[in-house]
Protein backbone atom coordinates (compact mmCIF):
# COMPACT_ATOMS: atom_id res chain seq x y z
CA UNK A 1 0.00 0.00 0.00
CA UNK A 2 1.40 3.25 -0.91
CA UNK A 3 2.24 6.02 1.85
CA UNK A 4 -0.35 8.46 -0.18
CA UNK A 5 -3.27 5.27 0.29
CA UNK A 6 -1.82 5.48 4.12
CA UNK A 7 -1.68 8.71 4.66
CA UNK A 8 -5.60 9.19 3.69
CA UNK A 9 -6.77 6.44 5.39
CA UNK A 10 -5.30 8.41 8.68
CA UNK A 11 -7.20 11.33 7.67
CA UNK A 12 -9.63 11.64 10.04
CA UNK A 13 -7.18 11.57 13.14
CA UNK A 14 -4.93 13.76 11.45
CA UNK A 15 -7.95 16.45 11.05
CA UNK A 16 -8.71 15.48 15.22
CA UNK A 17 -5.14 16.59 15.96
CA UNK A 18 -4.95 19.88 13.92
CA UNK A 19 -8.52 20.84 15.30
CA UNK A 20 -7.47 20.12 18.49
CA UNK A 21 -3.88 22.37 18.38
CA UNK A 22 -6.02 25.27 16.56
CA UNK A 23 -8.62 25.18 19.75
CA UNK A 24 -5.29 25.70 21.78
CA UNK A 25 -3.02 28.15 20.20
CA UNK A 26 0.41 28.76 22.06
CA UNK A 27 2.48 31.78 21.08
CA UNK A 28 6.41 31.92 21.16
CA UNK A 29 8.98 29.27 22.53
CA UNK A 30 7.07 27.68 25.35
CA UNK A 31 4.40 25.77 24.14
CA UNK A 32 3.64 23.43 26.66
CA UNK A 33 0.53 22.17 25.74
CA UNK A 34 1.45 21.90 22.34
CA UNK A 35 4.30 20.12 23.12
CA UNK A 36 1.84 17.50 25.60
CA UNK A 37 -0.10 16.58 22.52
CA UNK A 38 2.93 16.26 20.31
CA UNK A 39 4.65 13.57 22.84
CA UNK A 40 0.92 11.77 23.39
CA UNK A 41 0.32 11.66 19.45
CA UNK A 42 4.03 9.78 18.90
CA UNK A 43 3.29 7.81 21.65
CA UNK A 44 4.12 4.52 20.94
CA UNK A 45 6.02 5.02 18.02
CA UNK A 46 9.97 3.37 17.90
CA UNK A 47 11.51 7.23 18.60
CA UNK A 48 14.50 8.32 20.15
CA UNK A 49 12.80 11.63 21.62
CA UNK A 50 14.23 14.28 23.21
CA UNK A 51 12.65 17.91 24.44
CA UNK A 52 14.35 21.36 24.35
CA UNK A 53 15.74 23.22 27.07
CA UNK A 54 15.49 26.43 26.65
CA UNK A 55 12.26 26.06 24.54
CA UNK A 56 9.37 23.16 24.47
CA UNK A 57 10.94 21.57 21.31
CA UNK A 58 10.35 17.99 20.49
CA UNK A 59 12.98 15.97 18.46
CA UNK A 60 12.20 12.56 17.58
CA UNK A 61 14.92 10.08 15.80
CA UNK A 62 13.38 7.23 13.90
CA UNK A 63 16.05 4.86 13.33
CA UNK A 64 16.58 2.99 9.63
CA UNK A 65 18.87 0.66 8.23
CA UNK A 66 21.83 2.69 7.19
CA UNK A 67 23.97 5.70 7.07
CA UNK A 68 21.75 8.15 5.73
CA UNK A 69 19.53 11.63 7.96
CA UNK A 70 16.70 13.44 6.65
CA UNK A 71 15.35 16.03 9.12
CA UNK A 72 11.83 17.22 8.76
CA UNK A 73 10.56 20.06 9.94
CA UNK A 74 7.21 21.47 11.25
CA UNK A 75 6.89 24.58 12.98
CA UNK A 76 3.94 24.50 16.29
CA UNK A 77 3.73 28.06 17.33
CA UNK A 78 0.40 30.22 17.30
CA UNK A 79 0.33 34.35 16.25
CA UNK A 80 -0.73 36.92 18.95
CA UNK A 81 -3.39 37.60 16.98
CA UNK A 82 -7.71 37.58 17.82
CA UNK A 83 -9.04 35.08 16.13
CA UNK A 84 -12.00 36.31 13.89
CA UNK A 85 -13.14 33.28 11.66
CA UNK A 86 -16.05 31.88 13.01
CA UNK A 87 -14.89 28.14 12.59
CA UNK A 88 -16.44 25.41 15.26
CA UNK A 89 -12.85 24.76 16.19
CA UNK A 90 -11.83 28.62 16.41
CA UNK A 91 -9.14 29.70 19.31
CA UNK A 92 -10.14 29.56 22.61
CA UNK A 93 -7.34 31.48 24.35
CA UNK A 94 -8.14 34.61 24.10
CA UNK A 95 -5.48 36.91 22.12
CA UNK A 96 -3.57 33.80 19.81
CA UNK A 97 -4.71 32.09 16.57
CA UNK A 98 -2.68 29.74 14.53
CA UNK A 99 -3.22 32.20 11.36
CA UNK A 100 0.03 31.12 9.69
CA UNK A 101 -0.99 27.19 9.44
CA UNK A 102 1.60 25.95 12.26
CA UNK A 103 -1.05 23.36 13.55
CA UNK A 104 -1.33 21.69 10.09
CA UNK A 105 2.54 21.21 9.91
CA UNK A 106 2.67 20.13 13.02
CA UNK A 107 0.12 17.38 12.30
CA UNK A 108 1.43 16.31 9.22
CA UNK A 109 4.78 15.56 10.86
CA UNK A 110 3.06 13.61 13.37
CA UNK A 111 0.93 11.87 10.07
CA UNK A 112 5.02 11.34 8.36
CA UNK A 113 6.26 9.49 11.56
CA UNK A 114 3.22 6.92 11.86
CA UNK A 115 4.02 6.49 7.84
CA UNK A 116 7.66 5.98 8.03
CA UNK A 117 7.51 3.67 11.33
CA UNK A 118 5.39 1.57 9.81
CA UNK A 119 7.87 1.35 6.65
CA UNK A 120 11.07 1.23 9.51
CA UNK A 121 12.28 -1.84 8.29
CA UNK A 122 12.68 -0.71 4.66
CA UNK A 123 14.56 3.04 5.76
CA UNK A 124 18.12 3.28 4.31
CA UNK A 125 18.93 5.42 6.93
CA UNK A 126 17.29 7.86 9.88
CA UNK A 127 14.92 10.29 10.15
CA UNK A 128 14.61 13.37 12.31
CA UNK A 129 11.35 15.11 13.09
CA UNK A 130 12.34 18.21 13.88
CA UNK A 131 8.70 20.13 16.14
CA UNK A 132 10.01 23.59 16.38
CA UNK A 133 8.35 26.41 18.68
CA UNK A 134 9.06 30.04 17.97
CA UNK A 135 8.96 30.15 14.03
CA UNK A 136 7.17 33.89 14.30
CA UNK A 137 9.94 35.56 15.35
CA UNK A 138 11.59 33.80 18.53
CA UNK A 139 14.81 32.37 16.89
CA UNK A 140 13.35 29.00 17.56
CA UNK A 141 15.26 27.00 14.74
CA UNK A 142 18.36 28.77 16.16
CA UNK A 143 17.30 27.90 19.71
CA UNK A 144 16.70 24.22 18.91
CA UNK A 145 20.09 24.29 16.62
CA UNK A 146 22.19 25.26 19.49
CA UNK A 147 20.62 22.25 21.56
CA UNK A 148 21.82 19.57 19.34
CA UNK A 149 18.84 19.27 16.66
CA UNK A 150 21.20 18.58 13.63
CA UNK A 151 22.96 16.42 15.37
CA UNK A 152 20.44 14.30 16.77
CA UNK A 153 20.77 11.16 14.54
CA UNK A 154 24.50 11.07 15.37
CA UNK A 155 25.74 12.87 12.58
CA UNK A 156 24.31 15.87 10.27
CA UNK A 157 21.82 15.60 8.44
CA UNK A 158 22.07 14.73 4.42
CA UNK A 159 18.94 17.13 3.40
CA UNK A 160 16.43 18.57 5.40
CA UNK A 161 12.60 19.76 4.09
CA UNK A 162 10.06 21.84 5.76
CA UNK A 163 6.52 22.11 4.26
CA UNK A 164 4.46 25.27 4.92
CA UNK A 165 0.81 26.05 4.07
CA UNK A 166 -0.65 28.95 2.25
CA UNK A 167 -4.41 30.17 2.77
CA UNK A 168 -4.50 31.65 -0.55
CA UNK A 169 -1.84 29.99 -2.85
CA UNK A 170 -4.32 28.11 -4.82
CA UNK A 171 -5.53 25.33 -5.84
CA UNK A 172 -5.94 23.61 -2.19
CA UNK A 173 -3.20 20.67 -2.85
CA UNK A 174 -1.04 22.21 -5.11
CA UNK A 175 2.93 22.12 -4.52
CA UNK A 176 4.73 25.08 -5.40
CA UNK A 177 8.67 25.92 -4.73
CA UNK A 178 11.66 26.47 -6.65
CA UNK A 179 15.37 26.71 -6.63
CA UNK A 180 18.04 29.15 -4.77
CA UNK A 181 16.21 31.83 -2.92
CA UNK A 182 12.59 31.08 -2.13
CA UNK A 183 11.94 33.80 0.70
CA UNK A 184 13.77 36.70 1.58
CA UNK A 185 15.82 38.05 4.30
CA UNK A 186 14.28 40.37 7.28
CA UNK A 187 15.74 42.60 9.29
CA UNK A 188 14.16 45.37 12.03
CA UNK A 189 14.59 49.64 12.35
CA UNK A 190 14.08 50.96 15.02
CA UNK A 191 13.85 54.64 15.71
CA UNK A 192 12.96 57.13 18.39
CA UNK A 193 13.83 60.86 17.66
CA UNK A 194 14.30 62.73 20.83
CA UNK A 195 12.90 66.19 20.50
CA UNK A 196 11.82 68.64 23.56
CA UNK A 197 8.03 68.57 24.52
CA UNK A 198 5.98 71.83 24.29
CA UNK A 199 2.52 73.39 24.08
CA UNK A 200 1.04 72.60 21.19
CA UNK A 201 -0.27 76.11 20.25
CA UNK A 202 3.53 77.21 20.56
CA UNK A 203 5.85 75.08 18.44
CA UNK A 204 8.07 77.29 17.82
CA UNK A 205 9.45 76.94 21.83
CA UNK A 206 9.71 73.54 21.30
CA UNK A 207 12.00 70.66 19.05
CA UNK A 208 8.77 68.32 17.96
CA UNK A 209 9.96 65.41 16.46
CA UNK A 210 6.53 64.44 15.21
CA UNK A 211 7.29 65.83 11.58
CA UNK A 212 10.79 64.87 11.89
CA UNK A 213 9.19 61.41 12.21
CA UNK A 214 6.80 61.57 9.27
CA UNK A 215 9.78 62.98 7.04
CA UNK A 216 12.26 59.95 7.91
CA UNK A 217 8.88 57.31 7.21
CA UNK A 218 7.81 59.01 3.77
CA UNK A 219 12.35 59.86 2.70
CA UNK A 220 12.64 55.69 3.39
CA UNK A 221 9.92 54.66 1.19
CA UNK A 222 11.36 57.51 -1.46
CA UNK A 223 14.87 55.59 -1.26
CA UNK A 224 13.56 52.31 -1.13
CA UNK A 225 11.89 53.04 -5.15
CA UNK A 226 14.89 55.11 -5.81
CA UNK A 227 18.29 53.31 -4.83
CA UNK A 228 17.59 50.17 -5.60
CA UNK A 229 17.44 48.06 -8.78
CA UNK A 230 13.77 46.48 -9.13
CA UNK A 231 14.87 42.78 -10.06
CA UNK A 232 16.56 42.81 -6.49
CA UNK A 233 14.40 44.54 -5.03
CA UNK A 234 13.75 45.73 -1.15
CA UNK A 235 10.08 45.93 0.63
CA UNK A 236 10.65 48.51 3.25
CA UNK A 237 6.89 48.72 5.96
CA UNK A 238 6.83 50.84 8.34
CA UNK A 239 3.73 48.83 11.28
CA UNK A 240 4.70 51.05 14.11
CA UNK A 241 4.41 54.72 14.93
CA UNK A 242 4.11 56.01 18.42
CA UNK A 243 3.91 59.73 19.80
CA UNK A 244 2.04 62.23 21.94
CA UNK A 245 -0.83 61.72 24.40
CA UNK A 246 -3.01 64.71 23.47
CA UNK A 247 -3.65 67.15 20.60
CA UNK A 248 -2.52 69.51 22.18
CA UNK A 249 0.56 68.57 23.92
CA UNK A 250 3.94 68.37 21.51
CA UNK A 251 5.84 65.08 22.86
CA UNK A 252 9.38 64.82 23.62
CA UNK A 253 10.02 61.73 21.78
CA UNK A 254 8.40 59.73 19.03
CA UNK A 255 9.62 56.42 18.01
CA UNK A 256 8.81 53.83 14.48
CA UNK A 257 9.52 50.46 13.69
CA UNK A 258 9.89 48.77 10.05
CA UNK A 259 10.54 45.47 8.69
CA UNK A 260 12.70 45.25 5.37
CA UNK A 261 13.09 42.08 3.61
CA UNK A 262 15.69 41.66 1.01
CA UNK A 263 16.77 39.00 -1.65
CA UNK A 264 20.72 39.68 -1.94
CA UNK A 265 23.57 40.22 0.55
CA UNK A 266 24.19 43.48 -1.19
CA UNK A 267 20.72 44.84 -1.10
CA UNK A 268 20.59 43.47 2.46
CA UNK A 269 24.07 45.85 3.45
CA UNK A 270 22.84 48.80 1.56
CA UNK A 271 19.76 49.53 2.83
CA UNK A 272 20.90 49.01 6.23
CA UNK A 273 23.51 51.60 5.92
CA UNK A 274 21.31 53.94 3.54
CA UNK A 275 18.48 53.85 6.23
CA UNK A 276 20.97 54.26 8.95
CA UNK A 277 22.65 57.53 7.31
CA UNK A 278 19.52 58.55 6.07
CA UNK A 279 17.67 59.11 9.64
CA UNK A 280 20.94 60.72 11.31
CA UNK A 281 20.90 63.21 8.46
CA UNK A 282 17.51 64.05 8.81
CA UNK A 283 17.45 64.46 12.62
CA UNK A 284 20.59 66.45 12.48
CA UNK A 285 19.03 68.90 9.72
CA UNK A 286 16.31 69.53 11.93
CA UNK A 287 18.57 70.01 15.54
CA UNK A 288 16.79 66.74 16.95
CA UNK A 289 18.48 63.56 18.22
CA UNK A 290 18.04 60.22 17.24
CA UNK A 291 18.50 56.84 18.51
CA UNK A 292 18.50 54.04 15.24
CA UNK A 293 18.71 50.08 16.11
CA UNK A 294 18.92 48.43 12.95
CA UNK A 295 18.68 44.51 13.78
CA UNK A 296 19.06 41.69 11.30
CA UNK A 297 17.26 39.35 11.48
CA UNK A 298 16.52 35.83 9.58
CA UNK A 299 18.97 34.95 6.41
CA UNK A 300 17.05 34.47 2.80
CA UNK A 301 15.44 31.29 2.66
CA UNK A 302 17.72 29.51 -0.08
CA UNK A 303 16.48 26.14 -1.73
CA UNK A 304 19.51 23.70 -3.30
CA UNK A 305 18.70 23.29 -6.59
CA UNK A 306 19.52 19.17 -6.52
CA UNK A 307 16.68 18.99 -3.34
CA UNK A 308 14.24 21.14 -5.22
CA UNK A 309 14.70 19.00 -8.08
CA UNK A 310 14.42 16.02 -5.90
CA UNK A 311 11.38 17.36 -4.26
CA UNK A 312 9.47 18.05 -7.77
CA UNK A 313 10.13 14.85 -8.58
CA UNK A 314 8.83 13.71 -5.93
CA UNK A 315 5.23 15.50 -5.79
CA UNK A 316 4.90 14.70 -9.66
CA UNK A 317 5.65 10.76 -9.01
CA UNK A 318 3.44 10.63 -6.00
CA UNK A 319 0.40 12.76 -6.38
CA UNK A 320 0.26 13.39 -10.05
CA UNK A 321 2.13 16.10 -12.24
CA UNK A 322 -1.05 18.50 -11.99
CA UNK A 323 0.12 18.62 -7.96
CA UNK A 324 3.11 20.61 -8.90
CA UNK A 325 3.91 24.39 -10.09
CA UNK A 326 7.10 26.45 -9.86
CA UNK A 327 7.00 29.21 -7.88
CA UNK A 328 8.36 32.29 -10.54
CA UNK A 329 9.26 34.57 -7.81
CA UNK A 330 10.51 34.16 -4.31
CA UNK A 331 8.27 34.62 -1.57
CA UNK A 332 8.92 38.19 0.46
CA UNK A 333 7.82 36.55 3.84
CA UNK A 334 10.58 35.21 6.05
CA UNK A 335 11.53 31.69 7.62
CA UNK A 336 12.98 30.58 9.99
CA UNK A 337 13.89 27.45 8.26
CA UNK A 338 16.39 28.97 6.57
CA UNK A 339 18.97 28.91 9.86
CA UNK A 340 18.48 24.81 8.86
CA UNK A 341 19.38 25.62 5.17
CA UNK A 342 22.24 27.39 6.42
CA UNK A 343 23.76 24.18 7.34
CA UNK A 344 21.97 21.44 5.69
CA UNK A 345 20.63 21.56 1.87
CA UNK A 346 17.24 21.29 1.94
CA UNK A 347 13.77 22.91 0.02
CA UNK A 348 11.17 24.09 0.88
CA UNK A 349 8.00 23.47 -0.24
CA UNK A 350 4.89 25.79 -0.10
CA UNK A 351 1.08 23.84 -0.31
CA UNK A 352 -2.24 25.27 -1.46
CA UNK A 353 -4.60 25.20 1.49
CA UNK A 354 -7.43 27.52 -0.34
CA UNK A 355 -10.74 26.85 1.05
CA UNK A 356 -13.64 25.37 -1.24
CA UNK A 357 -15.23 27.70 -2.93
CA UNK A 358 -12.81 30.59 -2.03
CA UNK A 359 -11.35 33.17 -4.18
CA UNK A 360 -7.79 33.19 -3.98
CA UNK A 361 -7.55 37.11 -4.79
CA UNK A 362 -10.42 37.44 -2.16
CA UNK A 363 -9.45 35.45 0.84
CA UNK A 364 -7.66 36.60 4.02
CA UNK A 365 -3.69 35.82 3.85
CA UNK A 366 -1.85 34.30 6.48
CA UNK A 367 -1.42 35.96 9.36
CA UNK A 368 -4.81 37.87 9.03
CA UNK A 369 -7.64 37.25 11.97
CA UNK A 370 -9.82 35.67 9.40
CA UNK A 371 -7.17 33.19 7.34
CA UNK A 372 -8.76 29.62 7.09
CA UNK A 373 -7.14 26.81 5.83
CA UNK A 374 -8.54 23.82 4.13
CA UNK A 375 -7.95 20.44 6.21
CA UNK A 376 -8.07 18.26 2.98
CA UNK A 377 -4.57 18.99 2.31
CA UNK A 378 -3.38 17.03 5.87
CA UNK A 379 -3.01 13.50 4.38
CA UNK A 380 -1.14 14.26 1.32
CA UNK A 381 0.81 16.71 3.34
CA UNK A 382 2.31 13.65 5.56
CA UNK A 383 2.40 11.47 2.39
CA UNK A 384 4.97 14.28 1.10
CA UNK A 385 6.95 14.20 4.25
CA UNK A 386 7.32 10.73 4.64
CA UNK A 387 7.85 10.10 0.85
CA UNK A 388 10.40 12.92 0.97
CA UNK A 389 12.45 10.96 3.38
CA UNK A 390 12.18 7.42 1.95
CA UNK A 391 12.95 8.61 -1.55
CA UNK A 392 16.04 11.22 -0.24
CA UNK A 393 17.67 7.95 2.10
CA UNK A 394 17.02 5.82 -1.21
CA UNK A 395 19.02 8.02 -3.17
CA UNK A 396 21.75 8.51 -0.41
CA UNK A 397 21.79 4.35 -0.47
CA UNK A 398 22.17 3.92 -4.02
CA UNK A 399 18.53 2.25 -3.72
CA UNK A 400 15.78 2.50 -6.02
CA UNK A 401 11.94 3.81 -4.48
CA UNK A 402 10.17 0.92 -5.12
CA UNK A 403 6.47 0.64 -4.86
CA UNK A 404 5.93 3.55 -2.31
CA UNK A 405 4.87 5.62 -4.84
CA UNK A 406 1.70 6.16 -6.43
CA UNK A 407 0.64 8.26 -9.26
CA UNK A 408 -2.23 10.44 -9.71
CA UNK A 409 -4.62 11.62 -6.89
Amino acid sequence: MSLVTQAREMADDLVHLRRALHQEPEVGLNLPRTQERVLAALEGLPLEITTGTNCTSVTAVLRGHGDGVVLLRADMDALPVQEHTGLDYTSRIDGAMHGCGHDLHTAMLVGAAHLLAAQREKLHGDVVFMFQPGEEGWEGARTMIDEGVLDAAGRRPDAAYALHVFSTLGPAGTFFSRPGVALAASATLRVTVRGEGGHGSTPHLAKDPVPVLAEMVTALQTAVTRQFDVFDPVVLTIGVLRAGTRSNIIPATATFEATIRTFSVESSRRIRDIALRLVSGIADAHGVDVDADYAEGRPPTVNDPDETALAREVIIETLGENRYAPLANPFTGAEDFARVLDEVPGCFVALGALPPGADPDKAAYNHSPQAVFDDSVLPDGAALYAELAHRRLNVNSGATSGATTQKGR
